[in-house]
């Protein structure tokens, strides 16, 4: 169930809504000041008691937890990586994949999904691109394109480029029939729209942490179903192993890996971008995920209102199951890149436009003065694609 939040004094959190019109949550979000009081307490921690590590080490599982819970998912489920793309070419180099084996993906998808699994080409592994039909993808866009060597479907949960939120859940169905593993990218849906990564049958979930988890860059979660024991690291560490010795000397003899996600980890982890992920995964549920989801939605139905009045067409789905916070406009990026920036509204140019994208933080005033900004610019460069005023 979802309920309203208080949006004035979440958006008190991010002092850079005083400063311009933040609309590019789906590039990073800015440092919410709970986030940085977090960043900044490791920091005297670190520089005041010369860094208590075995308490941060027990944050660590603490955080592991409290973002476990948010995929619906077991503390044992999940690992701490640098960024999604580690995360997908850990995915890629688990799946036991040999010569003559096929995995499908997108077309179109995000680059870092595809390099993952085509860089496995040189192992004579074959990457079949499907063509998008529709607005968004589902179990009906693979299944003509499986057959008895296809061993994995990889997408991304929300798109980059113009916000198609893919029906994984489908596609998730589709794989458990088939006994194929399940890859999903979910940079741009984590702590945005829920995700329940049993509902969805997924076998590997990978995200960074600087979009919707409000977390500064260079960390990423990684959820592995329990279970899928086959999937083994292509490196290993001390940290990776079932028997780590005691004394610190390798043994061949015992070359076990653990059985849990962690065993994909490498090492020292980011512990300053964890701790503060801990004070993130706390604002974020302090809001709800759900609630989340409906804001941003409430948020398109209106700049998607504004966009039919001045004739802008939107790139990307305008059914409200088929997106969430990212919309595409097409106008040109040579064009109104600058202008935007002129006017301290801070957007992204993509393949098909202009991106838009809101986070909690967002309001309905915030969409008003995208719009009102368009319709002054239109009135004074008219063009084809911005010819109408608003009322």
């Amino acid at each position: 169930m979802t309920q309203p939040f208080d949006v004035a004094a979440i958006r008190a959190e991010f002092p850079v809504t005083r400063r311009m019109l933040y609309l590019d949550s789906a590039h990073q979000t800015p440092l919410a000041t709970s986030v940085r009081a977090a960043l900044q307490d490791f920091l005297a921690e670190s520089n005041e008691t010369a860094g208590p590590k075995p308490v941060w080490l027990r944050r660590v599982e603490q955080t592991r937890a409290k973002v476990a819970a948010l995929f619906n998912a077991g503390a044992s489920e999940m690992a701490f990586t640098k960024n999604t793309s580690e995360g997908l070419n850990i995915a890629a180099n688990a799946v036991p994949l040999k010569a003559g084996d096929n995995v499908l993906l997108i077309e179109g998808d995000h680059p870092n999904n595809a390099y993952a699994w085509l860089n496995l080409q040189r192992k004579g592994v074959e990457v079949r691109f499907v063509k998008l039909t529709g607005d968004i993808a589902d179990a009906a866009t693979f299944a003509p394109h499986v057959d008895d060597r296809t061993r994995a479907i990889s997408l991304s949960h929300i798109t980059f480029h113009a916000g198609q939120r893919h029906d994984v859940a489908s596609v998730g169905k589709l794989c458990k029939e088939r006994g194929l593993y399940l890859v999903v990218d979910a940079m741009q849906s984590v702590g945005v729209v829920p995700i329940d990564v049993k509902a969805m049958n997924i076998s590997i979930l990978a995200a960074g942490t600087h979009k919707g988890m409000l977390v500064p860059q260079g960390l990423g979660v990684l959820y592995v179903r329990d279970g899928l024991d086959e999937l083994q690291p292509a490196y290993l560490a001390m940290c990776s192993m079932a028997n780590p010795p005691a004394d610190y000397i390798a043994r061949p003899t015992d070359m076990a890996v653990r059985k849990d996600a962690a065993r994909f980890e490498m090492g020292n982890l980011n512990l300053p971008d964890i701790q503060a992920l801990d004070a993130a995964v706390d604002l974020i549920n302090r809001v709800g995920v759900a609630n989340i989801e409906k804001h941003v939605q409430s948020l398109g139905d209106r700049l998607i209102e504004h966009l039919d009045r001045l004739k802008v067409r939107l790139v990307g789905p305008r059914t409200r199951k088929d997106r969430a916070h990212i919309y595409v406009l097409d106008l040109p990026v040579a064009e109104w890149s600058e202008y935007f920036a002129q006017n301290q509204v801070r957007v992204s140019p993509e393949r098909g436009g202009i991106r838009v994208s809101f986070a909690m933080f967002n309001t309905i005033e915030d969409v008003d003065r995208l719009a009102e900004i368009i319709r002054t610019r239109s009135a004074e460069t008219p063009n084809d694609r911005v010819v109408e005023r608003i009322d």
